[in-house]
């Protein structure tokens, strides 16, 4: 126990005893509410400051106060009208991109009578002819992961003996079910998952990532009390990772990366860690760039202050695993790194599987049971759920088992020998070629299936839109500008074309005169292009969803 009197001199101890006999308990507790509220701001105050230094809090309290400020000023009425004509015109051209109502059948509602196999293929045929990225010649950046026709066929045949079956009963369909075991048991062997390791399929890589910071927040709380939960994750880490922390009450804080090579830093990592940290989370590859984080940086910094650490290798899926073997110098980032307790893959990118199916892995049972739900009291019965649907598709995970057996770990080797043989292709052109290396930069070294870059001679989200003219759908990134291509099987027969392509588009850009992004651009995820003023790019994201369902 503190002793006041023996603490402070005499005469101050004297004061704080006439403070305390002369105030009223409503002044005293105002006075108390207001030292807590200071003592807090304090501490938020001394938290920026060891984290991103005198600078680095000084530059995050400009863009917090100028973003404010921006906001407001857009509120102004005749500043409000002239941003709207500039968000009605986008969302116009985003309708125009999805909503196509020219010569196609529109259904409101449920016709009263049945529309006969013969029209409904008709109504098919006539909605295949709206324009769409050309997938099929390998021209569109990752989205479309083909495993080829005969798999696509097999498929096919395995969906339709298990469309009726749902794993949330797996006494109905005890085959579905052997299957989905499976399926986890084959991916944790991929990953080196050590004796004990568990896990469970999911719809994909969001809802992977969903439960493994779910399970942390639960973890913390159960064992530590932990009530107001934070994530430390890079800058680049998946956009997954910021919806669980809006669904699930916690607060993500982003590690800068290192500029040079583009993986977390470590020291920042460690500067961030406090009493709430529940969860340290890397990437194998991340989604902008396709760098591979330090993951057994992270895991000596997870062991030290006993974290969960988790690995999104849901990129990486059936790559990474195998660059090794392909001759490539990968650091290690699976179970075999000590401190990496969670790790999540994507069986529908690389694995080829149908869209729908993911795995999240952990070490250890214990941990993968915060992820459960269980109920003991409901009036229907006892209700146990592994993740965080209710049904699920059987056929899709019918289709994922039969996928992994019929590719074979000599198939998936193979296929990421070609994949990734294609982008360091892109790679090597970007960084030799004399027009592209003048004009172009790799950000990073990227080792696997997708190479980002930069330019600070053109603006390279004209360069996306030259390309899209062409029939190329690039993925356009932000903080910093740039673009990339996730290589595909379909991307092995075009690359050559792609990378000409990019030259001519780099020359025409440079004889326009195209000038470089300006600070406040951002790139609008899933669409080629971008939105010139940061301010309505929250309006124009969400029109964007909401296009997705207009008729």
């Amino acid at each position: 126990m503190i002793n006041i009197q023996a603490a402070l001199p005499k005469e101050q101890f004297e004061q704080l005893l006439l403070y305390l006999r002369s105030s009223s308990w409503l002044v005293l507790f105002r006075d108390f509410v207001c030292f807590i509220v200071v003592c807090r701001y304090l501490r938020v105050i001394e938290h920026y400051l060891i984290t991103y230094g005198v600078s680095g809090s000084i530059h995050r309290l400009y863009r917090a106060v100028a973003g404010d400020f921006v906001a407001s000023t857009m509120q102004l009425p005749l500043v409000r009208g002239a941003v709207q004509k500039q968000v009605d015109k986008a969302l116009d051209e985003i309708d125009s991109k999805f909503v196509h109502r020219n010569g196609l059948p529109i259904h409101h509602e449920i016709p009263e009578k049945a529309i006969n196999p013969k029209e409904i293929s008709h109504i098919m045929k006539t909605l295949d002819t709206i324009k769409r990225s050309d997938w099929e010649n390998g021209r569109l950046s990752g989205a479309v992961y083909h495993g080829g026709h005969d798999l696509l066929e097999l498929q096919t045949k395995v969906y339709g003996q298990y469309t009726v079956a749902n794993q949330l009963h797996p006494d109905c369909f005890p085959a579905v079910r052997h299957m989905d075991a499976e399926v986890v048991s084959m991916v944790l062997d991929l990953y080196n998952g050590p004796q004990g390791s568990c896990g469970t399929s999911t719809s994909g890589g969001t809802e992977s990532l969903l439960l493994t910071c779910l399970a942390a927040r639960e973890k913390a709380k159960a064992e530590r009390g932990v009530t107001e939960p934070e994530i430390i994750a890079p800058v680049t880490i998946h956009a997954g990772f910021d919806k669980a922390a809006y669904y699930f009450g916690m607060k993500l804080i982003h590690a800068p990366v290192d500029k040079k090579t583009g993986k977390v830093s470590l020291k920042a990592v460690e500067k961030l860690i406090g009493p709430n940290t529940v969860l340290l989370a890397g990437s194998a590859p991340n989604f902008p760039h396709g760098i591979i984080d330090d993951i057994e940086g992270l895991s000596k910094i997870a062991l030290k202050h006993r974290l969960p650490l988790h690995v999104d290798a849901c990129l990486g899926s059936f790559i990474v695993p195998f660059l090794r073997d392909l001759g490539v110098d990968a650091p290690l980032f699976d179970f075999r790194v000590p401190g990496v307790t969670s790790i999540s893959c994507d069986t529908h990118k690389y694995g080829f599987a149908p869209k729908g199916s993911s795995v999240i892995m952990y070490r250890t049972a214990e941990l993968c049971h915060y992820q459960y739900f269980v109920s003991v009291d409901w009036s229907g019965g006892l209700y146990a759920s592994p993740t965080l649907a209710g049904s699920r598709p059987g056929a899709l995970m019918a289709g994922c088992w039969a996928t992994l057996l019929y590719m074979g770990k000599d198939g998936y080797r193979e296929t990421a020998r070609a994949i990734v043989s294609s982008a360091q292709k892109l790679k090597t052109a970007l960084r030799t070629h004399p027009v592209l290396a003048e004009t172009l930069s790799v950000i990073g070294d990227p080792l696997g299936s997708v190479v980002a870059f930069q330019s600070k001679k053109v603006n390279v989200y004209d360069l996306s839109d030259t390309m899209s003219k062409k029939g190329w759908h690039l993925a356009t990134l932000q903080n910093p500008a740039s673009v990339h291509l996730a290589a595909t099987r379909l991307t092995i027969e075009s690359i050559d074309e792609l990378i000409a392509d990019l030259v001519a588009s780099v020359e025409t850009l440079i004889s326009s005169g195209s000038e470089t992004v300006k600070d406040g651009t951002k790139a609008l995820y899933g669409v080629a292009g971008s939105v010139q003023t940061a301010g309505i790019a929250k309006a124009l994201a969400t029109g964007f969803v909401d296009a997705l369902y207009k008729t």
